[in-house]
C-alpha cells in the first residue's frame, strides 16, 4: 500500500524504532484510555477498545500499561481529548493526513502548522486532501499464515474488499465500519492477526525521488515526534531503488 507499509519499512531501516517506542507506547495507551472512556471498559463489549488493545499488544506494550490505561479512563482525573484531523501538502505535493488527540486544540494546531511550514509543506483546510484517500480497515497477517490464495479465500468469506500479499505478509482491507466483524471472522479462519486498525488508504499517489523522499521523511518524523499526534499518512510512492538508498 502506497505510503503506509513502505513508511514502516523506512522507519525500521533508519533505526528510529527504539527512539519511537516510548512515544508509541504512550500514544497507544492514550487511544486505549479514550476508547474505554467513550464506551465500555470491557474490550469484549467495546469494539474500538478491543482493536486498541490488540494494536497495543502487537507492538509489545506491557499488560500492566494496557490495564493502567483502561483504569485511567474510569477515574475522575482522566483528561478529555479531542480527536482532530489535519490535512495538508508535504514536499513534492504529497498529500498528508495527520490524526491528533489533544487536550489543547490551539497548541496542537499551532504546532502542526509550524511543522508543515518549517519542512517545506503547508497545512490546508479539512477536506483539502482527504478526497485522495479512502477510510478503510486493514488487518495484517505474516506471510507464513498461508499463500495468497488461502488468504484471499478467507478474506472473501469474511466480507473483506481486497487483499495485498507480498513476501512481507498479507494485508486485508475492508470497509471501515466492518473492521471489527471482519477481523473477528478472519481470526476464526486464520488465527490471531498481527494488527487490525483503521487506516487512510491512498486512492492516488505521488512518486518521489530520493531528495523528495528525504524531505518528506523529515516532515513526517517531525510530526510523529509530537505527543499530540497519533498517526501520519502520506500518499507517496517510491521506487525500490530509492528505498535502497534511504
Amino acid at each position: 500500500m502506497a505510503g503506509h507499509s513502505k513508511w514502516a519499512n523506512i522507519q525500521h531501516r533508519k533505526g528510529r524504532q527504539d527512539k519511537l517506542r516510548s512515544k508509541l507506547f504512550s500514544k497507544l495507551a492514550k487511544e486505549i484510555t479514550v476508547a474505554a472512556k467513550m464506551g465500555d471498559p470491557d474490550p469484549d463489549k467495546n469494539p474500538r477498545l478491543r482493536l486498541a488493545v490488540k494494536e497495543a499488544k502487537s507492538q509489545s506494550v506491557p499488560k500492566d500499561v494496557i490495564d493502567r490505561a483502561i483504569k485511567k479512563s474510569q477515574g475522575g482525573d482522566a483528561e478529555n481529548y479531542d480527536e482532530i484531523r489535519y490535512e495538508g501538502y508535504g514536499p513534492g505535493g504529497v498529500a498528508v493526513i495527520v490524526e491528533a488527540m489533544t487536550d489543547n486544540r490551539n497548541r496542537t494546531a499551532s504546532t502542526v502548522r509550524s511543522t508543515f511550514s518549517k519542512n517545506g509543506g503547508n497545512l490546508g483546510e479539512t477536506g483539502s486532501v482527504g478526497f485522495m484517500f479512502d477510510r478503510k480497515g486493514a488487518v495484517s497477517y505474516p506471510a507464513d499464515v498461508g499463500d495468497a490464495d488461502t488468504v484471499m479465500m478467507a478474506a472473501i468469506e469474511t466480507g473483506a474488499e481486497d487483499v495485498e500479499s507480498s513476501e512481507d505478509g498479507h494485508v486485508i482491507y475492508c470497509a471501515d465500519t466492518d473492521l471489527n466483524d471482519v477481523s473477528n471472522a478472519l481470526e476464526a479462519e486464520l488465527g490471531e492477526s498481527e494488527s487490525a486498525k483503521l487506516i487512510w488508504k491512498p486512492t492516488t499517489t505521488t512518486e518521489l525521488d530520493l531528495e523528495g523522499m528525504q524531505k518528506l521523511m523529515k516532515l513526517m518524523d517531525a510530526l510523529e515526534d509530537d505527543d499530540d499526534i497519533q498517526t501520519v499518512t502520506a500518499n507517496f510512492e517510491v521506487s525500490d531503488e530509492v528505498m535502497a538508498q534511504l
